[in-house]
């Protein structure tokens, strides 16, 4: 006769398993958050089964209601999940066959945890990644608000945290509307790569029943469905694409809060961030401290690790499924979480700061940024540019020497240098002057800028995903 046991595995198995075995292996403090979605896959699942005759009509309708009053007492905090059933699966198998009896213990006919979990883990991160798009969007949007509002300001661009060239502030923000951009697109492949159902494929080699697939995955709301049983319950392929574009993400973020910590301080005082975005000090009365940009900077941390983790998990793991993909969760759900704390606040922190316009085109005018105009100016009079590199360079070095910065020279002063000047070099010398040459796509100037906010409202107010 056999021994009774709790675990769904227990007929095979002459002793319990060991009370430090069930803790060690436990999932339900983490995957507790797929409970909606496994409840969701288990009342289509109940349907495909009465199709293929698995279930009578009369047993389906009551698993079914059964299922719906489990969602409802979880949602409504009346429902304690024990460890000792593993994990959320057979937290609501046993809740269910509470509830209706023996019919219950049909609902698994044909399906196993392996191909459960990594459908209900592609229906979370769908939804997940759409909450997360969305998000971007609006951090977009308040980036392009911001350079609208700002088209006029200038400041220094910088190379190796040295002066380089003026630019638009407005350019400069842009350049992050972009890199979100194409972390937005990152995400939408990551939905697509999700958006293929593994039900049906059992713990590797399919199923016996009479699964209709194809419906059930219309039902489940994936547009296609997995097409090897065994790559479709060993597949994290998904997952590595979700931490992967979260990890690029966090790091564009990272680099702007940067330059947000940056620009906040005392000797750039390019920006003031509002107080409810700032904290003070225990000791130093005086301070007001950019923690909300430092901790999005640290924050990115969490995400490059989340995803190593998975890719050291995956990395050694034979066909088809084994216990190690239980560790796939946790990495996850927590770069989920990162990137959901993140995103609002630091839309809030770029909405409420203020710029100061005058302390950035007053840096604008300093550190001889139009230098290389100088040298295009000789260039287009016949002098080579390697000669006309090491011209102005000289006049620099001049310049430096007499405390002096380039747009105050005397066309007599630089003439010193070269007879290729004329009168109308005093017109480029300026930073405003430098700023509409760079007429290009792609360019600093106002005119491009101004297109490029154009383009970034349309994609923005057309693009659906």
């Amino acid at each position: 006769m056999k021994k009774e046991g709790k675990k769904p595995w227990a007929g095979r198995f002459r002793e319990p398993l060991a009370k430090s075995a069930e803790e060690f292996s436990s999932s339900i403090h983490f995957d507790f958050r797929l409970f909606k979605q496994d409840i969701v896959q288990n009342i289509a699942y109940a349907r495909s089964l009465f199709k293929a005759r698995v279930l009578s009509g009369l047993e389906c309708k009551k698993i079914i209601k059964a299922l719906e009053e489990i969602l409802k007492e979880f949602k409504a905090g009346k429902i304690k999940l024990k460890a000792e059933l593993e994990d959320v699966h057979m937290n609501i198998e046993t809740i269910l066959i509470d509830k209706v009896g023996d019919m219950g213990k049909k609902l698994h006919s044909g399906r196993s945890r392996n191909d459960q979990v990594a459908t209900d883990m592609r229906m979370y991160l769908k939804y997940e990644i759409s909450e997360i798009i969305g998000l971007i969007k609006k951090l977009q949007t308040t980036i392009v608000n911001l350079a609208e509002e700002n088209l006029k300001v200038i400041v220094p661009g910088y190379t190796h945290m040295q002066r380089a060239q003026p630019i638009l502030f407005a350019h400069h923000l842009m350049a992050y509307y972009e890199m979100l951009e194409r972390d937005r697109h990152r995400f939408i492949f990551t939905s697509q790569e999700a958006d293929v159902m593994p039900l049906g494929s059992g713990a590797l080699a399919g199923t016996n029943f009479d699964i209709d697939r194809a419906g059930l995955a219309k039902e489940l709301g994936f547009s296609r469905i997995s097409r090897n049983s065994m790559d479709a319950v060993s597949d994290r392929d998904f997952v590595v694409d979700f931490l992967s574009a979260a990890a690029l993400l966090m790091l564009h973020l990272s680099r702007f809060s940067e330059e947000l910590i940056i620009w906040s301080t005392y000797e750039f005082s390019y920006i003031k961030l509002s107080d409810q975005y700032t904290t003070g000090s225990s000791l130093m009365p005086q301070k007001k401290n950019p923690d909300i940009a430092e901790l999005s900077r640290g924050k990115s941390g969490r995400t490059f690790g989340n995803l190593m983790s998975i890719l050291t998990i995956m990395k050694g793991l034979p066909l088809a499924y084994n216990r190690d993909l239980q560790e796939d969760k946790e990495p996850l759900f927590d770069s989920v979480d990162t990137l959901k704390a993140v995103l609002p606040i630091f839309e809030e922190m770029l909405r409420t700061m203020k710029v100061n316009q005058e302390q950035m085109e007053k840096s604008a005018k300093k550190g001889f940024l139009t230098a290389t105009d100088l040298a295009y100016y000789l260039v287009r009079r016949g002098v080579p540019f390697r000669e006309a590199h090491e011209i102005v360079g000289k006049i620099v070095a001049y310049c430096e020497d007499s405390n002096m910065e380039l747009e105050y020279l005397s066309l007599q002063q630089l003439k010193q240098f070269s007879e290729f000047f004329s009168y109308d070099v005093v017109r480029i010398l300026s930073s405003e002057s430098s700023v509409i040459s760079k007429d290009v796509v792609g360019g600093t100037s106002p005119n491009q800028v101004k297109e490029a906010i154009k383009n970034a409202r349309k994609n923005l107010l057309h693009d659906k995903a």
